[in-house]
């Protein structure tokens, strides 16, 4: 059986992949100038005689052959950068670059990626098909790297029809994966706000209009956006994430510098909140006796899996980890660029389990001491395959 063939040589492999997730590890690069791990990628696809092509700059897009290669095309996508963490393991294969961390788990989506590429290659007189390898830039930072790629025609010559991609999920036991239909992560928008009016003495409050108490208000205020305005059945946040304003104790700064993210599963509500973001900010500042400026960047939509897709993909799952390994993935309000391809054609984005409770692994991404059970890249590798190759 095909499934058979693609565990055992995954288990042969393992050791090899675990090797190169060493490697992209050590080597960590931040969006968009991901240079050296699309290198490594390139020579790594040129070794297996895999042709590929760059797109963005540094995204590499291969294409794997089977028998009949019109019959089915369909795309794997992983994403490569990384974030601007500290990296705080004691490993020998600890970041090399100074304030750099693979702390999203992007080098293990890469190393799968490359892991599944060639056990397709290996087996590609085994099954029928194209598959498109996409290693994409930038899925950390707008505009995100799958718009870019999309932009470039990463989804033509050739269309695929489906498309897949794993994310590592730590509160996931290894050897477990996770699968959900329908929506599954939040849009993301970024907010930027800055208050101005004339500064002072802080013993003369009266002559200025103070940003800080201003800001302070705003913050509070804006939780009533989603508060009283939202269903609260529509899952959505908003989080004022950094308050920058003056310097010294005796002076009220002429002016505060607010950031935050608003978080949605709802088209609809989203651009409804905008305005009444901007609304609530510009009359509440003014009213007090300040300007504001407000800009909202418009992020990723919400990630979108399709239902029938993912229910098969899920028994796929079941067949090759085995029905008790398979879970329910649950809402996130998180965001995810992938979104984007969720947009253009039937997409599943499901979870590899990575944690192990009993080997004291357990941090979240995004956190300085975020690392995997290894043995989660042999089932990664060869799940990707899986799909790839038994898709109809």
């Amino acid at each position: 059986m095909l499934k058979d063939k693609i565990k055992n040589l995954a288990k042969d492999f393992s050791k090899e992949f675990i090797g190169v997730r060493h490697y992209i590890h050590a080597h960590p690069e931040l969006s968009y100038v991901e240079f050296e791990t699309s290198a490594f990628i390139q020579n790594k696809l040129a070794s297996w005689n895999i042709p590929f092509e760059v797109k963005a700059a540094t995204g590499v897009v291969g294409i794997i052959q089977g028998k009949n290669p019109g019959k089915k095309i369909i795309a794997l996508r992983a994403d490569m950068d990384a974030l601007p963490i500290t990296e705080e393991n004691d490993l020998p294969y600890k970041s090399k670059n100074t304030g750099v961390m693979h702390a999203c788990g992007h080098d293990v989506h890469t190393t799968c990626l490359l892991g599944a590429a060639k056990l397709l290659n290996e087996l590609k007189e085994e099954w029928e098909g194209t598959v498109k390898l996409i290693f994409q830039p930038g899925e950390e930072k707008n505009p995100g790297g799958a718009s870019l790629l999309i932009n470039e025609g990463v989804l033509e010559n050739p269309k695929p029809k489906k498309i897949f991609a794993l994310h590592v999920h730590p509160g996931l036991e290894v050897g477990k994966l996770s699968f959900r239909g329908g929506m599954i992560m939040a849009s993301a928008d970024e907010i930027y706000i800055t208050i101005k009016s004339k500064g002072g003495h802080a013993a003369s409050p009266h002559l200025t209009a103070d940003t800080i108490l201003i800001a302070s208000h705003l913050i509070v205020s804006l939780q009533q956006i989603v508060s009283r305005n939202n269903n609260p059945f529509n899952p959505s946040v908003l989080s004022i994430t950094s308050f920058q304003g003056g310097n010294t104790t005796n002076v009220i700064p002429s002016e505060v510098k607010l950031m935050g993210t608003f978080r949605a599963m709802d088209e609809e509500w989203r651009f409804k909140a905008h305005q009444l973001i901007k609304k609530q900010t510009e009359e509440l500042v003014q009213l007090m006796g300040a300007e504001a400026e407000i800009k909202i960047d418009v992020g990723y939509p919400f990630v979108l899996n399709d239902i029938p897709l993912s229910v098969w993909a899920r028994k796929k799952g079941e067949e090759y980890v085995g029905e008790n390994n398979v879970e329910e993935t649950e809402l996130r309000m998180g965001a995810e660029d992938f979104a984007y391809y969720s947009q253009q054609m039937p997409a599943c984005f499901f979870r590899l389990g990575v944690g192990n409770i009993n080997k004291g692994i357990s941090s979240g991404v995004h956190t300085p001491t975020f690392n995997i059970d290894e043995n989660a890249i042999e089932i990664g590798m060869g799940m990707m395959a899986w799909l790839a190759a038994s898709a109809e």
